[in-house]
């Protein structure tokens, strides 16, 4: 069972080196193993659209990176304090809390705290050459995050507060600071809503030639959405699974694209493990509220694909249509809620028969993830990276893995 899991027996030696610290000039030109039932070919990315048949849909996360760190210098201190914005205080969503104006409560990351002894503390910013001034005022702990209250010109959304005052988020990996290249190439060519904090990184790999070259073979291309958050570099430290909080992120797709998943079931590839999460995590939506009345869109909790009793003969199909049906009746065309499904070994994949994704971190979810989909011979594949030079974490090169 999943909660018996020690993540002891899904770890590898990863070293320094072969954590690539800065991208590729060409996005294309990654390599790409290929893995197919014990079967493995080295590909350079740009070579793709030659690997898949015609009849697939490629599942993107149009999710796009805030500039969520923002660094405050303090009179006195020897660094500067760090907030690390994750998610809003109150229930909105990721699109409004966005739009917020002049004053906002987020929950954050708080380095350096104790340097914070004034009850605020100020930046000077600048956006499109005119002057603001960002206020934090003291953190409130509140459970293991910091409960931050920013006040900034009326004139600017959150998002634009952003823009001006923080940095892009890069992995604690890399070991150094954003560059003005970052801005650029920690992004997705199709990155659209913001509200992640670390990029979806399978997806840094495509550029509008291979995008445009899937096109012209008739490979479809469907978007959702699902926003990383800082979760996801958290390494388990629990002794088994049962005692690891899986952090929770919100997901977002339209009618329209649930649409023509129920007529393309059989031919997804997820491309990114957040795509497979919110894929998956459209099965269990589905199941939870075909079974209930309520109007909210179901959360997927960390355990329920493995506490529910769910027939055999209930498909993926059966969950999409149950989804579209509580939205019409309910009058919604997108579906937005949060997913804390955890996809470990015992889990069954219900969804895509392929994955493109980047080489994960010991020691992780992701790469009990990986596990799941690909079964024992994840050991056979990170073996054949390391062993041919392959790059590693965020900007490190890509694999297509097909299901077995």
């Amino acid at each position: 069972m999943a909660r018996d899991i020690s993540i002891s027996s899904y770890t590898y030696e990863l070293p320094d080196d072969r954590i690539a610290q800065f991208p590729l000039g060409d996005r294309a030109s990654s390599k790409l193993l290929w893995y197919k039932d014990g079967k493995i070919h080295d590909y350079i990315f740009s070579q793709l659209p030659d690997l898949l048949p015609e009849n697939v849909t490629l599942i993107f996360n149009t999710t796009k990176v805030v500039c969520a760190r923002i660094l405050f210098s303090v009179e006195g201190a020897q660094k500067p304090i760090e907030i690390f914005v994750l998610e809003p205080q109150s229930n909105m969503t990721m699109e409004q809390a966005m739009l917020q104006k002049g004053r906002a409560v987020w929950k954050c990351l708080v380095g350096n705290n104790k340097s914070f002894r004034a009850d605020a503390i100020k930046k000077e910013i600048q956006w499109h050459g005119e002057q603001h001034v960002l206020q934090v005022n003291k953190p409130q702990l509140s459970g293991d995050v910091f409960l931050v209250e920013f006040i900034w010109s009326e004139s600017l959304t959150f998002s634009e507060m952003l823009d001006a005052a923080g940095q892009i988020p890069l992995p604690p990996y890399m070991k150094r600071g954003p560059e003005q290249e970052d801005s650029s190439r920690y992004q997705t060519v199709y990155a659209n809503e913001e509200g992640s904090v670390a990029a979806p990184t399978a997806g840094l790999h495509f550029t509008d030639a291979v995008i445009n070259e899937l096109r012209r073979k008739n490979i479809q291309i469907e978007h959702v959405t699902l926003h990383v958050g800082a979760g996801t570099f958290r390494p388990v430290k629990a002794a088994t699974m049962a005692t690891h909080d899986m952090h929770a992120e919100e997901i977002s797709i339209s009618k329209e694209t649930l649409k023509h998943l129920v007529n393309n079931p059989d031919s997804l590839i997820a491309v990114g493990t957040t795509s497979l999460r919110t894929l998956e995590s459209l099965f269990w939506i589905g199941w939870k509220w075909k079974h209930a009345e309520q109007e909210n869109v179901p959360m997927v909790n960390q355990w329920d694909a493995y506490d529910a009793d769910v027939p055999v003969e209930f498909t993926f199909v059966d969950a999409l249509h149950a989804i579209i049906s509580r939205m019409e009746i309910f009058g919604i065309t997108t579906i937005t809620t949060k997913t804390q499904l955890l996809i470990a070994p015992g889990y069954t994949i219900r969804t895509a028969k392929a994955l493109i994704t980047n080489f994960h971190q010991p020691n992780s979810t992701l790469l009990l993830l990986v596990a799941t989909f690909v079964g024992a011979d994840w050991k056979l594949i990170y073996n054949h990276a390391l062993e041919n030079e392959y790059r590693f974490l965020s900007y490190g090169d890509s694999s297509l893995l097909w299901r077995k």
